[in-house]
């Protein structure tokens, strides 16, 4: 028997012991996440099976033909998509056992707490601190541009335990409880009228020693696992032909043929094609990570991402003419999550904007990409080697 035949096998087990359509939700994913069906190239016992990542398609076949519920996995892509592997490459056997069932199953949504005010594109500057006291860290400072912390159970920390060290060196990786006394999350409005973003204050807040991911002062190591892991979960989603925003502007152009210009044509035209070439491009990019943890390449598919998202968006909003001037509902909301297909064109467009600030700004990703694929000479930093403390600010 293959390994795709044994995978085929054990989903059918699962779906016969528990079956969709008379089995609570939450208690088929554990059950699934149990028998090692959650993300198969896990290890025994943390909701794989230590088989190869390309059968996961397998066995989301078998699933989605039965019926199958899923978890959710826009609400909880944070959680999957970074702190999951992060914790899985530095955390203790402890740490994977506590925190990787609830994270999958989507009952503990997590956020990050790395960006700051001042820390931004430049996030090795970070300045909020952890000072050690005992068997505890006391953390005091601020984040920001924190998706979904106004529902996170958990969030993945980096603070600055030496000051006294070069910016990258002196930092160490937290996994902070939202619950606990000194964290204070206030939303940011955005343009869109939602405020899917946060701030978070951070007053004397105690994390302990237990819930450090890494060595003290090996964060920035520990962070780039998550960045790398992030920038793929963007830029390399799943998706279906004409999946995405290129979707909402060709079923525009099919249905209302009043509204074509030879120009818009062309553009339409270029754009479908480069959103193709992406979308099989984050394909290949995925059968990549089979080979290992994600590289640098992964900054390449959220570059092309963005930029297409923006100039998609803007396409649309010039074929529906006055259209799409029009918004729909600037109602404060703090949503969940960011749906770009379910609202219209004017909030994909000033949504979109977005795209090329989180997860990495283009300028950052555009250096990532020329030192680290196409081998090009860094450029110049005069702050490698002098203590975070002697910085100018």
């Amino acid at each position: 028997m293959t390994e795709a035949e044994e995978l085929r096998r054990r989903t059918q087990e699962l779906l016969a012991a528990h079956p969709p359509a008379t089995t609570d939700r939450v208690d088929f994913l554990k059950a699934r996440f149990d028998a090692g069906l959650a993300w198969v190239h896990y290890p025994e016992g943390l909701g794989g099976l230590g088989a190869p990542r390309s059968l996961q398609a397998v066995v989301d076949a078998e699933l989605e033909a039965a019926g199958a519920p899923d978890n959710d996995p826009r609400r909880i892509g944070i959680g999957l998509g970074m702190a999951a592997p992060t914790i899985l490459r530095y955390g203790t056997e402890e740490q994977k056992r506590r925190y990787l069932r609830p994270l999958w199953v989507g009952e503990e949504v997590w956020c990050q707490l790395f960006s700051e005010p001042g820390a931004g594109s430049d996030l090795a500057a970070l300045g909020t601190r952890a000072v050690r006291e005992g068997d505890e860290w006391v953390v005091n400072g601020q984040k920001v541009w924190t998706s979904s912390a106004h529902v996170a159970r958990w969030a993945i920390l980096i603070a600055r335990t030496d000051p006294d060290v070069p910016k990258h060196q002196g930092i160490t990786y937290f996994i902070c409880d939202m619950t606990d006394p000194g964290v204070e999350v206030r939303p940011l409005r955005q343009i869109t009228g939602e405020a899917e973003f946060n701030e978070v204050f951070l007053t004397d807040v105690r994390i302990p020693d237990a819930r450090r991911l890494g060595e003290v002062g090996d964060g920035w190591r520990v962070a780039q696992t998550t960045l790398m892991n992030e920038r793929v979960s963007i830029g390399g989603m799943r998706l279906p032909r004409e999946g995405g925003m290129i979707g909402p502007v060709a079923k525009t152009w099919r249905e209302r043929p009043e509204l074509r210009t030879h120009d818009l044509h062309q553009r339409l035209l270029k754009l479908w094609v480069e959103a193709e070439v992406a979308r099989l491009t984050g394909e290949r990019l995925r059968q990549q990570l089979v080979a290992g943890q994600p590289g640098p390449e992964g900054s390449g598919m959220k570059l092309a991402f963005a930029r297409l998202n923006q100039e998609i968006s803007g396409l649309e909003i010039e074929l529906r003419g006055e259209e799409g001037l029009l918004y729909d509902d600037w109602t404060m909301r703090r949503p969940e999550l960011v749906d770009f297909v379910g609202r219209d064109a004017g909030y994909r467009y000033l949504r979109s904007k977005g795209n090329s600030i989180e997860g990495g700004t283009n300028e950052v990703l555009l250096n990532i990409v020329a030192e680290r694929v196409l081998g090009l000479p860094a450029e110049p930093r005069t702050d490698k080697d002098v203590a975070w403390k002697d910085l100018a600010r």
